[in-house]
């Protein structure tokens, strides 16, 4: 059920676009374990994402997500993100994004 719903709010977003706007690609594949999508929109956004449950019927079920997506923001510039999600918080990363310093 988790699945469906991220994937649904995923496609909201997409099709939420201004009406000059089409989805050129969307692909999806469902699984009571595991899922993947990809879409892309012919203004240039897109987005791709997978997961999978980890250690399934423990008390530490997990989901685990590596995925990304990119946009064109309003100064013009195509962003980018990759992103892991999964027992140890959202690990986002693109050339745009500060890094914490070292301790």
């Amino acid at each position: 059920m988790k699945f469906a719903i991220v994937l649904l709010a995923l496609f909201a977003v997409a099709l939420a676009a201004p009406a000059d706007v089409s989805i050129v690609k969307s692909n999806s594949d469902v699984g009571p374990e595991s899922f993947k999508y990809d879409w892309e929109t012919s203004d240039g956004q897109s987005a791709q994402a997978a997961g999978q449950l980890k250690n399934i019927g423990s008390e530490n079920e997990a989901i685990s997500v590596q995925g990304s997506y990119k946009f064109v923001a309003d100064d013009g510039v195509t962003y980018e993100v990759t992103y892991i999600a999964d027992e140890n918080g959202f690990q986002p990363q693109g050339a745009h994004l500060p890094v914490a310093p070292e301790a």
